[in-house]
C-alpha cells in the first residue's frame, strides 16, 4: 500500500479548492465548494476559515457529522474524508490560521464576530487514483 498519509497530505497541499459536506435539518447531504485549507495536522485535522452566520456553521453546530472531498483534477485523483467538523470561535483558533488579507472577509479582523475555524477531524476516508479506490482509517 502507498503512504496513503503522505500522499493525501500532498494532494490536499495542492489542490484550489476542497469540499465540505454538512447534514441538513431533514437529514439530507449538503456540499460547499471552500478555499484550500488554512492549516491541516497530517490528515486528522484540517482547519478552514468560514463566516460564523453561515448556514453550514448552523448545521454542523447542529449536526457535527461532516466530510471533506479534495481531488486533483490533472490527474484524476480525490480523496473523501469522514468525521465530524467543531466550529471554533476561540481567539487562539482564529489567530492561528489568520492570514493578512482576510480583513477583505472578516472587515472587524480576528476578534469579527462574524469569523471562526472550522476544525475537521477525520476517521476514515476513501482514496481514489488510477481507476481504484482504497478505504482506510485514521487514527
Amino acid at each position: 500500500m502507498i503512504d496513503i498519509e503522505k500522499t493525501i497530505g500532498n494532494l490536499i497541499d495542492k489542490i484550489g479548492v476542497s469540499f465540505i459536506g454538512s447534514i441538513d435539518n431533514e437529514g439530507f447531504p449538503n456540499m460547499k465548494a471552500m478555499l484550500p485549507p488554512r492549516k491541516r495536522e497530517g490528515i486528522k485535522h484540517v482547519y478552514f476559515t468560514t463566516n460564523t452566520s453561515s448556514m453550514r456553521v448552523r448545521q454542523y453546530k447542529e449536526n457535527p457529522k461532516a466530510s471533506v472531498y479534495f481531488c486533483d483534477t490533472r490527474f484524476f485523483k480525490g480523496v473523501m474524508l469522514k468525521g465530524t467538523m467543531e466550529v471554533l470561535e476561540d481567539n487562539d483558533s482564529k489567530e492561528m490560521i489568520w492570514r493578512e488579507g482576510d480583513t477583505m472577509y472578516y472587515p472587524l479582523g480576528i476578534t469579527d464576530p462574524d469569523y471562526c475555524v472550522l476544525k475537521f477531524t477525520a476517521h476514515n476516508g476513501r482514496f481514489y487514483s488510477n481507476f481504484n479506490s482504497e478505504s482506510f482509517t485514521i487514527d
